[in-house]
């Protein structure tokens, strides 16, 4: 069993004030994988403190000279994946082979955006022609705190960290209690790189004691945070006290519209999609409207694709998906799955209770609901598990209208053979992003949403930008330029 209770703080690794355990849970076993130190009061401001006392330095650190650290902590990562894909295998259950091939590498993958678009950050740019002696610097916001989640741990520890430290930023990372293992190791690649001093520093615990410690810091001046709407709402709540930025990405219930020209293996692609990581995703496709003249045949095949997924321990290799992270969202999974049957939504695949053979671990059978009405509470709330719920439309708008009414707003996915029918849907539909025909978005694209799903924009140029504040000045001396 893995031991690792301390703190990475000013540049070492440093015991908790005052100890107090948590055991990390298996989910594919229920046992205890590994134990962990929860920070209080002291860790944090411990923590801020160094922050503090680094930000005048690395602030004005040249840029060229922050990208050379990040690319010694890239350097560090790729020598040491494997090591990553089996602490995230480890720690939330994902299957090692998606933890190798999706979970680990999303980290690097984001580590190269932003090296990408670190070089299309103008620092002094001008205003415009019509001002000459004006000028526009973007300058760090200062220490952030940032609060990360359990079910893709290195994708939004990197979509946070990374542009923090390319803008000057210095940093506090709480990572979530449930998937610690990923960012202690993260936090090494960060020493072995060189990072100086206080610039970056780690204190695990949990949302009612550093998080929110964090949100309220009057020396913390930006919170960057990810999870569920809920903790969103309540981090912007302690925040507003200090009056610090907050940038949110939290949950979704993404519409899946399947025309009647999509291609063959459209239904089959959004039923894995939305089954993948366990659907433990905010930008999962968990509503998927098809349209009615292939509706009958869309169900069908959803159920024959969704009987067909395996589940099983993480540990295995394959294609399989494994268990969801915990107790209370298996539970919460049930609750909702039964929900969708007293609601009246039929199920054609899957349903509530463990799958056939397994009596112990998180799992989740892969559950497909249809003929649910938007209106059903499994159409409406994030249900964060492999449960896809099926609805029927008529008309492009009727899609529109469907797709739309719903609290959230982050991802949302069109099917259709027709370039004029994807562009008007694109533009249509209230969502911080739309992906066509089973093409992801490229590396570098802005991840984030609207309504209840936060206003992040985490990734490229957007993600570093969102770790600087303009400065406005007149008079600017043209011998500078």
């Amino acid at each position: 069993m893995i031991e690792n209770r301390n703190f990475y703080i000013n540049g070492a690794w440093v015991p908790p004030v005052k100890a107090r355990d948590h055991d990390v849970i298996d989910p594919s076993t229920e046992d205890v994988c590994a134990v962990i130190s929860l920070g209080d009061q002291a860790d944090t401001d411990s923590a801020v403190a160094a922050a503090n006392a680094a930000f005048p330095g690395w602030a004005a650190t040249p840029p060229a000279e922050r990208a050379e650290y990040v690319k010694k902590i890239l350097a560090q990562y790729q020598a040491r994946s494997e090591e990553m894909a089996e602490a995230i295998s480890l720690e939330m259950g994902a299957p090692i082979d998606m933890a190798r091939s999706s979970q680990a590498t999303s980290g690097p993958w984001h580590i190269e955006g932003f090296l990408t678009a670190f070089d299309e950050i103008e620092w002094v740019r001008p205003l415009g022609s019509h001002a000459p002696d004006d000028r526009i610097a973007m300058e760090p916001i200062g220490v952030v705190g940032l609060i990360t989640p359990w079910n893709w741990p290195m994708n939004q520890v990197t979509l946070k960290v990374i542009p923090a430290l390319l803008a000057g930023c210095t940093i506090v990372l709480k990572p979530s209690e449930e998937a610690p293992l990923s960012s202690l190791l993260f936090a090494e690649f960060v020493h072995d790189a060189g990072v100086p001093p206080g610039v970056f520093n780690l204190v695990n615990g949990d949302g009612v004691g550093v998080g929110s410690q964090l949100s309220r810091h009057e020396d913390v001046a930006m919170i960057s945070f990810t999870g569920s709407t809920r903790a969103g709402k309540a981090i912007s709540a302690a925040a507003a006290e200090t009056l610090k930025l907050v940038t949110l990405e939290l949950g979704g219930k993404g519409a899946n519209v399947v025309f009647a020209d999509a291609d063959e293996k459209a239904v089959k692609r959004g039923v894995l999609h939305c089954m993948n990581n366990s659907g433990q995703s905010c930008n999962a496709p968990t509503r998927m409207l098809v349209e009615r003249s292939v509706y009958d045949q869309a169900v069908e095949t959803a159920a024959e694709v969704a009987s067909k997924v395996g589940v099983g321990p993480a540990s295995e290799t394959g294609r399989h998906i494994g268990p969801v992270v915990n107790k209370t969202q298996w539970t919460k999974i049930q609750d909702m799955i039964e929900v969708g049957m007293n609601e009246g939504a039929r199920l054609v695949a899957g349903g509530p209770g463990l799958p056939e053979g397994v009596n112990r671990g998180y799992y989740v059978r892969p559950t497909v609901f249809a003929d649910v009405r938007n209106d059903m509470r499994i159409a409406q709330e994030e249900i964060f598990g492999p449960v896809l719920s099926i609805i029927p439309f008529d008309t492009e708008e009727d899609a529109v209208q469907i797709a739309n009414d719903t609290p959230y707003g982050l991802t949302n996915y069109v099917q259709s053979q027709d370039g004029a029918k994807r562009n008007r849907m694109a533009r249509a539909l209230r969502s911080g992003m739309v992906e066509m025909n089973g093409q992801s978005r490229g590396q570098g694209a802005p991840f984030g949403g609207v309504k209840m799903s936060g206003r992040a924009r985490e990734g490229g140029v957007w993600g570093i930008e969102e770790f600087l504040e303009a400065k406005s000045i007149s008079g600017w001396s043209g011998a500078d330029d």
